[in-house]
């Protein structure tokens, strides 16, 4: 008997359907060592060596695999093949104290042919993704054993503060998003249309851009002076066809998945958390529906290419085929070529096949990915594109109009655009003016991110890897650093506000884009065997912990004093933090334990129940919002929904905001609801 080792029982139950009986199959259940959990677990004075442990809970299921190993003609390691499949096969050799008999088989896909093809050529492990896993592992281990601690100095205990590597870069770019929104100064600007026809029946519009040969910049008209002017101007203007261009353009198919595309596109289309699509993709993977899902190459296998051809002409038509296969650059310079694309493992299995075998979730991820990857080899979509430029007195107008001539890939792989029909036109032409409509816009703040931009940040700074994303956003969410708001866009908790300040004025380095990206390139070179990884090590740790010495004696405990005074001892109330956010406590703290909530902004709504408190917007311990007096506890009045400020007509109580929106009012026993002019 032949035993093979994976990390998953469904792996694992997926690989013995298409193995004999000389193979038994058998799961470690996910990674069985790791450094200590309550030490640093890392001997910096001896090359960094580090000290692993059985997970605890895993020795069951070590002492198990032993008994079956020591049974076994032939142990064969068939972890996944990425750095951390890698290390996990280490782990497991090491565990297992396997020595040198053993063999290690990698595969992109889970088919039969697949599988057999990796078990005709084995290997030994590559102790050079083994040390780039490793280096990963110990540089985040020391960054959160050494930093954290002094967060806790300089901020505040009891909130559960650490710092992670990366983790603090992805909390800086939502820190300086949201100062960058704070601080935008919102700038005016005016556009005029004009709504034109040649006959009635087809009205188009028409957009300003042009005064005598100078083009009107995006925030030429800045106001409303400068805009009637020219609506003035333009009094009794004949407006006639200067000129038409007809041109078709084409949209090309999107590439095939790589991970972050793929967590990036399942949040735009089902609000799926990128943690959330990696366990899925993971099920389908383990059920040998896709192909290994931490990717950042965009290549694809011929015989998949030969797939997707044949599943074209058969279903779509030849016309729908470029002849031959689209191969598409890795924008990552740091991809592993050697990976594959996600793709479906049996492109000829349409979604609908599998559709009573998966559930909803799954299904919508399998469906995603079987058409972009299908998508990915159609011919383009074909617009014809028309520009007309009308002018009208000294002034140039234009409309811009499209129609889809050719779906291409949309066929398959659905995607928003507008079309816009304009009539039919001649040089010269004459045309009606319907109206002419001066609009007032004002610039608006970037937005913050959502998952996924912030992947896309991530990515196109170099920051993290396939595997990292998922776990760098839900890792600063859990340590309540940022929350996420009613557009699902993330945003800074005043306690990660604070940590991402303190790091950025103390720990530059550490929350550098461009360090961080090196250190992810040093990791990449270790991997291809460019660079060792204690050297890396040693790069990194040197100026850290000379800095970290020279921070803990600089560096002041982050206390505001307030203008309150303590009613207890008469010392002033400092603004503390809890992981609930600010509270008022006394600075003569721990002789005087004397603390009150912290003074919100308020709503300008005075409680209906004490008439002396105003109404704040409040957070309960699980942050949930809700809205109470800030005279609490003296006065305990609270709402779920935020109140109006107006009062209802019909009982006198508090009209809210509902959840969906509706304004309604707060007593219970009262069925009014406001009700919209335009409903």
């Amino acid at each position: 008997m032949h035993l093979i080792i994976v990390e998953s029982p469904r792996k694992s139950k997926t690989l013995q359907q298409f193995l004999g009986k000389e193979f038994q199959v058998a799961a470690t259940l996910g990674h069985i060592r790791d450094l200590p959990s309550k030490k640093l677990g890392v001997d910096i004075k001896n090359d960094f060596q580090p000290t692993y442990v059985i997970i605890p809970g895993k020795k069951e299921t070590v002492t198990k695999l032993k008994s079956l190993q020591k049974k076994a003609k032939k142990t064969i390691l068939a972890t996944d093949p990425d750095r951390e499949g890698e290390s996990i096969a280490w782990h497991i050799l090491k565990a297992l104290e396997i020595g040198k008999d053993y063999e290690r088989i990698a595969f992109h896909e889970i088919t039969k042919s697949a599988i057999e093809e990796a078990l005709k050529n084995p290997r030994k492990l590559d102790m050079n993704l083994v040390n780039a896993q490793q280096t990963r592992r110990i540089l985040d281990r020391i960054v959160g054993y050494k930093l954290s601690p002094f967060l806790w100095k300089k901020i505040s205990r009891g909130l559960g503060l650490s710092a992670g590597r990366v983790q603090s870069v992805a909390l800086r770019l939502i820190a300086e998003r949201e100062k960058e929104i704070k601080n935008f100064v919102t700038q005016e600007y005016w556009t005029i249309v004009a709504t034109l026809f040649k006959t009635k029946d087809k009205e188009f519009e028409a957009i300003l851009t042009k005064k005598g040969a100078k083009i009107i910049p995006k925030f030429g008209i800045k106001d409303e002076k400068e805009a009637e002017k020219i609506v003035k101007d333009l009094e009794d203007a004949k407006y006639q066809v200067k000129d038409i261009e007809k041109k078709q353009v084409k949209r090309n198919p999107l590439s095939p998945f790589t991970t972050s595309i793929l967590q990036q596109e399942a949040w735009k289309r089902f609000h799926f958390p990128a943690k959330f699509t990696m366990q899925i993709a993971q099920q389908l993977y383990e059920k040998g529906l896709i192909t290994y899902h931490r990717t950042d190459s965009t290549n694809l296998s011929e015989q998949s290419l030969e797939a997707a051809k044949k599943i074209i002409n058969d279903t779509f038509g030849k016309e729908y085929h470029p002849g031959s296969p689209t191969k598409y650059k890795t924008k990552s310079k740091s991809a592993q070529e050697a990976h594959e694309a996600i793709r479906p493992s049996y492109p000829e299995k349409t979604p609908e096949k599998f559709e009573s075998d998966l559930d909803d979730k799954e299904f919508k991820v399998y469906d995603l990915v079987w058409r972009r990857f299908i998508a990915s080899q159609m011919k383009p979509a074909i617009f014809d594109a028309i520009r007309v430029d009308i002018v009208a007195k000294t002034y140039t107008f234009c409309a811009n109009g499209q129609t889809l001539k050719f779906d291409g890939f949309l066929k398959v792989y659905p995607m928003q655009f507008e079309e816009v029909e304009l009539p039919d036109l001649e040089i010269k032409d004459i045309l009606n003016l319907k109206k002419l409509t001066p609009s007032q816009h004002f610039t608006q703040p970037p937005p913050r991110y959502t998952e996924a931009t912030l992947i896309k940040e991530l990515e196109k700074n170099g920051i993290g890897r396939p595997s990292t994303y998922a776990p760098i956003i839900s890792v600063i969410q859990q340590r309540n650093y940022v929350n996420k708001n009613e557009k699902k866009q993330f945003y800074p908790t005043e306690i990660g506000m604070s940590v991402s300040d303190l790091l950025v004025a103390h720990f530059p380095d550490i929350v550098d884009i461009q360090f961080t990206a090196k250190m992810e390139d040093n990791l990449d070179k270790i991997a291809n065997g460019k660079k060792e990884w204690i050297p890396v090590l040693k790069e990194f740790y040197g100026p850290f912990e000379d800095n970290l010495k020279k921070k803990e004696k600089e560096v002041t405990k982050q206390v505001v004093l307030s203008d309150k005074v303590c009613p207890k001892c008469g010392s002033p109330m400092a603004i503390r933090m809890s992981r609930f956010g600010k509270f008022y406590g006394c600075s003569g703290y721990p002789k005087c334990k004397f603390i009150q909530p912290f003074e919100r902004e308020t709503l300008g709504i005075k409680c209906p129940k004490c008439k002396e408190g105003d109404i704040v917007e409040r957070r309960t311990k699980k942050k949930k919002i809700f809205y109470g007096c800030n005279r609490w506890p003296k006065c305990d009045f609270a709402l779920w929904d935020k109140p109006t400020g107006e009062v209802c007509p019909k009982c006198g109580a508090f009209l809210i905001k509902d959840r969906l929106g509706k304004t309604k009012c707060s007593n219970e026993y009262c069925d009014f609801v406001q009700v919209k002019k335009e409903d």
